[in-house]
């Protein structure tokens, strides 16, 4: 061997390295390469290329970064392309060897050691065994790699000296760097001949077992199943590598998360049961999916997590009467929980269900009640719930298998002393997969909740420092056992004031908001807020009106946009340009009193309304008809009225044998709306007494109350919202039954003021104040 060192730039490659006697071209952006190669030019275009041992490094070294071993290369053609991009082609001529690198800095230059080969005398035959033997490996590597070229191949061929042909059979060789590095640093022939027809043969093991496990594959799916294919894949090559490192992996992290997990030993002890059956497992199996599941759902819910309850009670106030006005009783009982919890550390949760009509702020005072007391708040709606797995989920078993929502609101709320709202209680529904609402019994019993059993979950889940509160718009569909269960809390209809109060200090900042309008853009007038009330607007709570406030707002921020107005207030005049005609108007009371005619209050969802109550009496043979969309109840007050009407013809100048030679018909107009309930029962025989004996009624008087066949005043429900009613359509006087005196202290004296109440226990005392005194002869 005879060594001759030459001074020459030196340009690292990243992922590759040349071989004396093969061509290649490469990019070359790196700043001090490409000084490097304009150096070369200048010096008889020859350069040294070594490869860096790890290509990611941006700027090599001197030692540590690149491989001593090189090829001495000439440049063949240099172009420069844009974006300061080098491509050159070379061509190695020899293998060189890095001494030591100079001083220069702008690019990387060294010494390097000329390395001639060592010659060792072969003999003819041994030179054509070690071709033949080359020619046969390269065949079979192309057999088994489709990216080996055939005119690669022939190239090969026709080299006539072994070295050579080495390496260009390592230069096309898909092997690691490390292992081509080696051949280029090996100076003898045979045994840079033996070194890589080796790696010639072991690259040709693996792909024949690459296409081996490809072929396998393939014999057993559909060739559409795409995922199926893949599950597959994976499945042959775990077995033929026997790694199950994933699994192993995966079921790791899951302990150490069960470890960190602040639940009770039972609770962990069951994890690490499921996880044990985990690692038994294919990665593919469908069982493992499932724990998979279950395991993550465990690990997921607050089991002793909680936040720290407040107790204080002005703070709280502050908050509720900052988010709400009125609601006077639902806020004066989270106080007294308040106070409760700030004597007592330990007591049951109230179960509250607040009841009343639609848009009387049920469901958004949870969320106040919430933010008052520092717990984390989760909704639950049950609106057309009819499966009892959506309260207690599924067995786990089956497939899609899910826990139920109380489990889920839990999560969510990521504590274990939330408020969850159980929303919309009397919407749910049963079927043959069983009833919500005796799931519920469970969940909203303080004295067993503490060991709730989820069907998912299958461990007690304790829901004793769960703060549940339900709404309702009627207690009519609440099943009575869970009724029990229940603290119930009426929520009334809003009075005109409270609305006015409510879009004041609520709705209207809201919406400005929402439309991006100033206070000072839209002004709303007290009674531009009235007339939106009563015209616009028939509803207990504030939704419609939030929706009309919003209308305004469309329209007033489309004026601002094309320059029309820079401001505007909305009054009682300009109101109608805004919203249009009126949609609505409330009957208003008689002029002059009448005959047969009464005023009667009934109660909806929506809210309190009057009902004229009309009967005709003619001459005929005793039929007895009634029309307006009547329900069976009220047709059952109707006949009692007409019973108990026979029964004291006597006193009232009625014709004693009516019934047989008089035809009645009693009509409730508004035909369209249904109508039903006991309440208007004195109104009826009120109407019937007033038509039968001529004598009219005060048209100042109005009336509600269930009568018996006896003529007693039986009590009623709803009495703010039909006083509310009776206030709008100009009523001097009411009659309740005098069992409803005490409902009268629960009433604000805002609904009261103008209104006189007569508590009245049968109808003697309701004749007495409705009817006028002045007779007629009815018989005649």
């Amino acid at each position: 061997m005879t060594e001759h060192a030459i001074i020459l730039p030196v340009l690292p490659l990243r992922g590759i390295n040349l071989f004396p006697n093969t061509i290649m071209h490469f990019d070359v952006k790196r700043d001090k390469s490409v000084k490097a190669l304009d150096q070369a030019m200048l010096e008889g275009q020859m350069i040294f290329l070594v490869a860096q041992k790890q290509a990611h490094v941006e700027e090599p070294g001197i030692v540590e970064d690149m491989y001593k071993d090189g090829t001495i290369t000439k440049i063949k053609q240099l172009i420069k392309l844009p974006n300061k991009i080098v491509r050159v082609l070379v061509e190695g001529i020899s293998r060189g060897r890095i001494v030591n690198f100079t001083d220069q800095t702008s690019y990387l230059e060294a010494n390097i050691e000329k390395i001639e080969l060592l010659e060792v005398p072969i003999s003819t035959e041994e030179e054509e065994a070690m071709r033949r033997i080359a020619f046969e490996s390269i065949h079979d590597y192309e057999k088994v790699n489709p990216n080996f070229s055939k005119e690669t191949l022939n190239n090969i061929r026709r080299i006539k000296y072994i070295g050579e042909m080495t390496d260009n059979i390592a230069f096309n060789l898909m092997t690691s760097l490390s292992n081509k590095q080696s051949i280029l640093g090996e100076i003898e022939v045979k045994s840079r001949f033996k070194l890589a027809i080796s790696m010639l043969n072991a690259e040709v093991e693996i792909m024949k077992l690459k296409n081996n496990i490809n072929n396998q594959v393939k014999q057993k799916i559909d060739q559409n199943q795409k995922e199926y294919f893949l599950r597959e894949q994976l499945k042959v090559i775990q077995t033929e590598l026997g790694d199950q490192q994933e699994i192993e992996d995966e079921v790791s992290e899951y302990m150490e998360a069960v470890d960190n997990l602040n639940a009770s030993e039972e609770i962990k002890e069951r994890l690490y049961k499921e996880l044990k059956r985990l690692k038994r497992m294919s990665a593919s199996s469908a069982e493992g999916s499932v724990i998979r599941s279950y395991i993550e759902c465990i690990l997921e819910m607050p089991w002793n997590e909680k936040t720290i309850e407040s107790t204080d009670i002005e703070g709280a106030r502050d908050i509720l009467d900052e988010d709400h006005y009125g609601l006077e009783k639902v806020k004066e009982r989270i106080i007294e929980h308040l106070a409760v919890r700030k004597i007592a550390q330990k007591t049951d949760s109230p179960i509250i269900c607040l009841v009343g009509p639609p848009g009387t702020g049920k469901t958004s005072i949870a969320k106040s009640v919430a933010r008052a007391l520092n717990r984390h708040y989760a909704r639950i709606s049950l609106g057309g719930v009819r499966d009892e797995a959506d309260i207690r989920g599924h067995r786990k078993t089956y497939i899609g298998a899910m826990p139920g929502r109380i489990v889920n609101a839990l999560k969510q709320a990521k504590t274990s002393n939330p408020l969850i709202l159980l929303d919309e209680m009397d919407k749910m529904s049963s079927d043959m997969r069983g009833n919500p609402s005796a799931a519920l019994l469970e969940v909203l019993d303080g004295e067993q909740n503490d060991k709730f059993r989820d069907h998912y979950v299958e461990m007690n889940v304790d829901l004793s420092d769960v703060l549940f509160i339900g709404t309702a718009n009627t207690l009519r569909t609440i099943p009575r056992p869970l009724m029990d269960r229940l603290e119930i809390i009426e929520v009334h209809s809003y009075t005109v004031n409270e609305k006015v109060h409510i879009a004041k200090s609520h709705l209207i900042k809201k919406q400005l908001d929402k439309h991006g309008l100033s206070a000072s853009q839209l002004k709303f007038s007290d009674k531009a807020l009235m007339e939106m009330i009563n015209s616009y607007t028939k509803e207990a709570g504030v939704r419609n009106l939030e929706r009309k406030i919003g209308e305004i707002c469309r329209k007033v921020a489309k004026e601002i946009v094309i320059g029309e107005k820079k401001r505007v207030q909305i009054t009682e005049k300009n109101i109608k340009k805004y919203l249009g005609i009126t949609l609505f108007h409330y009957d208003k009371r008689c002029d002059e009193p009448q005959i047969g005619v009464v005023r009667g209050l009934a109660w909806t969802e929506v809210g309190g309304d009057t009902l004229s109550i009309e009967v005709n009496v003619m001459p005929g043979t005793g039929k007895f008809e009634i029309t307006g969309q009547i329900g069976d109840v009220m047709k059952e007050s109707a006949r009692a009225a007409i019973s108990y009407t026979r029964s004291i013809s006597g006193s009232h100048n009625i014709d004693k044998v009516f019934y047989t030679n008089k035809d009645i018909h009693i009509h409730i107009p508004q035909g369209a709306v249904p109508k039903d309930g006991p309440s208007a029962g004195i109104t009826l025989a009120t109407a019937i007494i007033s038509a039968l004996s001529g004598i009219k009624v005060h048209n100042k008087v109005a009336m509600t109350g269930e009568i018996t066949l006896r003529g007693r005043v039986l009590p009623i429900g709803g009495l703010k919202e039909k006083l509310l009613a009776a206030k709008r359509a100009g009523i001097e006087k009411v009659l309740i039954p005098i069992d409803n005196k005490r409902d009268i202290e629960k009433i604000s004296e805002e609904i009261l003021t103008g209104l006189t109440i007569i508590y009245v226990r049968n109808m003697d005392e309701v004749l007495k104040e409705a009817l006028i005194k002045e007779t007629k002869d009815a018989s005649k």
